[in-house]
């Protein structure tokens, strides 16, 4: 887990809603603080933070669901945009 990407996304939501008692895998979605409005400012955020393209195949809720979730996917697109 890279923590400074969680660290990034964390600060983040926490401008929206309380993260300090979130678990990693804790479903925003669930818990009811994630509107549609907000899922579209979520990847919005995530590709300019993170100066990544969330292609339409990335727009599954599992990437989007946790903060966990989100770090995982943020370091798998990180990783992807790394030419070998």
């Amino acid at each position: 887990m890279n923590t400074d990407n969680r660290a990034r996304i964390a600060d983040y939501l926490s401008r929206f809603f309380p993260v300090q008692n979130l678990n990693d895998d804790d479903d925003i979605f669930k818990l009811g603080f994630v509107s549609s409005m907000f899922a579209m400012q979520l990847v919005s955020f995530v590709e300019h933070e993170f100066d990544i393209t969330v292609e339409n195949e990335d727009l599954e809720l599992d990437n989007f669901r946790s903060i966990g979730a989100l770090e995982k996917f943020v370091t798998r697109k990180l990783t992807e945009a790394v030419p070998q």
